[in-house]
């Protein structure tokens, strides 16, 4: 059970604000895994801290309770996400805590994975350690909410990311959409496309565009590849393209009817198409199978508004350029089909950012929280 806010101290909340800090570092190498962060404090003074820095590594319990040492004896530790109870890539989290000899847990919020789902909690109670959960659960959510979709949803969170001008305008009539954001903006995205487990075309975009849908951050920053997933039903694109280039992984999904061509070798798999749409619900359904958590769909009007007609789209990432394109543009999404006030699709926005001469705006489908 979550303790009630008002039992926090000032201590405890800015213990957990470093330790959510600390989890945001490992944003592109711990995928599938979540990001967690660990703070040791004895009182007010930290003993030792840790994050998850990559999957199969040590879990950020590990590396707090090395930098801690004997001074972890009786601390409180403060952790981001459920300490594990089971035996994977490393040993279980909850028992080093017990070892180590601290007193207190405090964690943001219980792990729904289901070797996990609160035994951890319950192996820390039953060794005699007090542990209190749910201080700044919304927060730790919102940083793993990727790894809570696939668990709890059975799909990854789903992040259309769209480049457009004032006027609403995703390309021109031609279908050139290069470039209505900034270069500043285009760097932005690399970072979002780092933390994604896949990124997600339609064959149309590759026929167009042919990007590489790779990750370029410019620096020394380690990330893992994510997955480039082709939504392709007649395979009309899969001897082709830059997405078939480069050390990232690349997937074609396709109609049940198409057939690979000979000699073509690649990773590809089939799901239904109704009507001559494909099935959605049931691409993301076989991207959480391969343990994917955030999706981002770069793709054009007709894949973007699939997404959105299917309800399949947790939020807009928007990059909205000082520029005007016309009436004769392509709009951001097609087939919407809005004829009345009362069918329009309401939305709030979640977060605006100058980005250069652009503004990143992140909209939330839906009205706002309250």
């Amino acid at each position: 059970m979550s303790q009630p806010q008002q039992a926090y101290t000032a201590t405890d909340h800015a213990m957990m604000a470093r330790a959510l800090r600390l989890a945001q570092k490992g944003a592109y190498t711990t995928k599938p895994n979540p990001m967690v962060g660990c703070v040791i404090a004895q009182g007010d003074e930290v003993v030792g801290t840790g994050w998850h820095e990559r999957k199969g590594g040590p879990h950020a319990e590990v590396f707090a309770l090395q930098a801690a040492g004997e001074r972890a004896r009786g601390a409180t530790a403060y952790v981001t996400l459920e300490p594990c109870s089971h035996v994977g890539s490393t040993g279980p989290c909850a028992d080093a805590l017990i070892s180590a000899g601290v007193t207190r847990v405090v964690g943001a919020v219980r792990d729904p994975f289901p070797e996990v789902d609160g035994s951890g909690f319950e192996k820390l109670r039953a060794a005699g350690i007090q542990v209190d959960v749910g201080l700044m659960e919304a927060q730790a959510r919102q940083l793993n909410k990727g790894f809570f979709s696939r668990i709890e949803r059975g799909r990854p969170w789903v992040r259309v990311k769209l480049a457009t001008s004032l006027d609403g305008r995703s390309a021109l009539a031609s279908g050139d959409s290069k470039w209505i954001s900034g270069e500043a903006a285009r760097r932005d995205v690399q970072k979002w496309r780092a933390r994604a487990g896949a990124i997600l075309t339609g064959a149309g975009t590759v026929l167009m565009d042919d990007p590489h849908l790779t990750v370029r951050l410019g620096d020394d920053t380690p990330f893992v590849p994510p997955l480039r997933v082709v939504l392709d039903p007649g395979l009309a694109t899969v001897q082709r393209g830059h997405v078939r280039e480069g050390g990232a992984p690349t997937l074609y999904i396709h109609a049940t009817d198409a057939r690979m061509p000979r000699g073509v070798e690649a990773d590809h798999v089939a799901v239904p198409v109704e009507a001559g749409r494909m099935d959605l619900g049931a691409v993301l359904k076989l991207l959480a199978q391969r343990q994917i958590n955030e999706v981002q769909v770069e793709a054009g009007a007709t894949l973007a508004g699939a997404f959105l007609t299917s309800g399949l789209v947790d939020e807009l990432l928007l990059y909205v350029a000082p520029v005007m394109l016309g009436e004769r543009a392509r709009p951001l999404f097609d087939n919407l089909h809005i004829d009345e006030m009362t069918e329009r699709l309401n939305m709030h926005v979640a977060e605006t950012r100058r980005i250069g001469e652009d503004v990143r705006v992140f909209v939330h489908p839906g009205p706002a929280p309250k």
